[in-house]
């Protein structure tokens, strides 16, 4: 799985129309991300009651990674408040600090998986953690997609890294209601997919640090995207 995040490349400024359309898209990325803060903040709570009690390493990094979502929506808040909207500059802060914020839960998600393969835990059915994963398997796509379709507008790799997060938010709930709701059946699930989930997000993250900006790999709805192909890779 792979999203492209619209970067600003070292040495390569971002060049978007900045008219009245594109400050209303920074206003609606600015409360996009409002909206994620508040909802991070009750997911994140109850998410650690639910995970302990279904003794899901799954749910309970799911909900601790809603802090890191957290953080990388207070980000995009403050790239686009006052002066620092039309800034170049807020922009490539801002996409270096969500592009850290892929790296805080790797470590302890690896290692959490890891122990729980070997010794072998697997989930419990509890209602509590699948009604709140279900509730993101639905919500998080449909916030995810709207920053990404904000970033591509805006040329904004800090809005579309945070509707990145989303997205792995999204398919972290759904593998952790699957194993909630397998109630055991499937022991490995829980942990490889949160190992899987581990590996996207340092890739992700590495790509936006990094200011790659590549158009080989384009999610759903933006098949337009060869318009703006910064590399090689559309060629042919």
């Amino acid at each position: 799985m792979s999203f492209e995040l619209p970067v600003i490349a070292p040495g390569r400024t971002a060049t978007p129309t900045r008219d009245a359309e594109w400050l209303r898209a920074a206003r609606q990325a600015r409360l996009l991300a409002w909206a994620s803060l508040v909802w991070m903040t009750a997911e994140g709570l109850i998410g650690v009651i639910a995970g302990v009690q279904a003794n899901s390493i799954s749910v309970l990094t799911w909900a601790a990674s809603s802090a890191v979502e957290g953080l990388a929506s207070a980000i995009v808040i403050w790239r686009f408040t006052g002066r620092r909207t039309m800034s170049d500059d807020a922009e490539r802060r801002a996409q270096r600090w969500v592009a850290g914020s892929f790296f805080l839960l790797v470590p302890y998600i690896l290692y959490e998986s890891i122990h729980r393969l070997v010794l072998g835990e697997s989930a419990e059915t509890h209602a509590l953690g699948i009604a709140l994963t279900a509730t993101s398997v639905v919500g998080m796509p449909l916030l995810g997609y709207a920053k990404l379709r904000l970033g591509r507008r805006l040329d904004s790799g800090a809005t579309a890294g945070e509707g990145v997060q989303n997205l792995l938010c999204a398919v972290q709930a759904a593998a952790a209601l699957v194993a909630l709701a397998a109630a055991g059946a499937l022991p490995w699930l829980d942990p490889v997919a949160a190992i899987g989930i581990a590996a996207i997000a340092a890739k992700e993250g590495r790509d936006l640090w990094r200011g790659e900006d590549s158009c080989c790999a384009t999610p759903l709805g933006f098949d337009d995207a060869g318009a703006h192909c910064a590399d090689d890779c559309c060629a042919g």
